[in-house]
């Protein structure tokens, strides 16, 4: 498995953009087709399929992390991370996730294309 680390400039208060990665509401619009969430699972559903994280750690207006449940790999997770820039004002969301090497081109594009959507359904 291979780490990626990609990095998106989000011309947005923290606090809109976390609403967006952390509630159900927030991440059917841009992420997945339907999620649900009861106590810390997360339910993804994407064309009828479902996958299922745990939300691990937050911090409000700062991250969130999940781990997926059918992940063999201790690093089968997934992160948001909204970083201010402390002159500039700027926000830029870090997206911390997993692919085998030879997805490495398709989950970036997968990425760009996820976060293209979320900056649309935010007005951005």
């Amino acid at each position: 498995m291979q780490k990626l680390k990609l990095e998106y400039t989000i011309n947005s208060s923290p606090s809109v953009l976390f609403k967006q990665l952390s509630t159900p509401s927030g991440l059917s619009e841009w992420f997945a087709d339907d999620v649900n969430v009861k106590a810390n699972i997360f339910t993804f559903i994407w064309e009828g399929v479902e996958e299922q994280a745990e939300m691990v750690s937050s911090k409000e207006n700062k991250y969130i992390r999940f781990r997926w449940l059918n992940g063999e790999q201790e690093d089968s997770f997934f992160e948001f991370k909204i970083n201010q820039h402390e002159l500039t004002g700027d926000v830029a969301l870090e997206i911390t996730d997993f692919a085998n090497e030879e997805d490495v081109e398709d989950s970036k594009e997968l990425w760009d294309s996820q976060v293209a959507k979320l900056k649309h359904v935010m007005g951005l």
